[in-house]
């Protein structure tokens, strides 16, 4: 059964852990939004009272 036999698949899993721990982490920390965010203004909206006429 060569399903059980680890010595290919055992190299093909430390290669792609390899892969993903070095390559790719540089690569999406990397990664800039197209739009920075901006602070909003911290003072509270005022409410009004609302003046519609309820017919």
């Amino acid at each position: 059964m060569p399903q059980l036999n680890p010595a290919p698949w055992f190299m093909v899993l430390t290669f792609s852990w390899f892969v993903f721990l070095t390559v790719l982490p540089p690569k999406i920390m990397a990664h800039t939004f197209p739009h920075q965010p901006t602070l909003q203004d911290t003072q509270d909206a005022k409410a009004g009272s609302w003046n519609w006429p309820w017919h």
